[in-house]
């Protein structure tokens, strides 16, 4: 079975209204990241980043990573952020699914199995989640490589997306 990262929203300026509390779990969940972007790396799974663009529709990923850079957690995505041999796609929902070519991406590498993570598991990351499996593609959720606005709530996304979408969630 051959696997991909998918990584969503990960490459964000956080400057938006629910930014600084994505921030504050981007940073507490950081290590979650920085570990799942090495694993593929060493394992030379391909990484595939999937971006909202924030309104930016110039198609432009690397202005898109360098606003990010520039930004209050510059810092962090700097750790993570798409290297040469990277896919990067912008999204303009929720769904990496939606009304992007990611799917045929992952066709074209015959990926079946989705390691997911990004940003905020309640919102992109679930709504990518459902999309894949409809898709027929297997996802894995890396819980510690999702960042969350409302950890609450990201708890019950968790459990409705093993419970009922069959995803499943890795927590450690």
């Amino acid at each position: 079975m051959r696997d991909a990262l998918l990584l969503v929203d990960a490459v964000n300026d956080f400057e938006h209204e629910d930014g600084e509390r994505l921030l504050d779990s981007f940073r507490a969940r950081h290590a979650g990241f920085v570990r799942a972007v090495g694993q593929a790396r060493a394992e030379e799974l391909p990484v595939v980043y999937a971006n909202d663009s924030f309104g930016d529709w110039h198609g432009d990923g690397p202005a898109l990573v360098r606003r990010a850079l520039e930004g209050p957690g510059g810092e962090l995505v700097q750790a993570i952020a798409p290297g040469e041999d990277d896919c990067f796609v912008v999204k303009p929902r929720y769904s990496a699914f939606d009304h992007t070519p990611i799917a045929l991406i992952l066709r074209e590498r015959e990926i079946e199995r989705l390691l997911l993570g990004g940003m905020s598991t309640e919102g992109c990351v679930a709504q990518t989640a459902i999309d894949a499996r409809e898709r027929g593609f297997k996802v894995s959720v890396l819980a510690q490589a999702c960042a969350t606005v409302d950890e609450r709530v990201e708890r019950i996304a968790l459990e409705y997306l093993e419970a009922v979408a069959g995803a499943r969630v890795v927590r450690s």
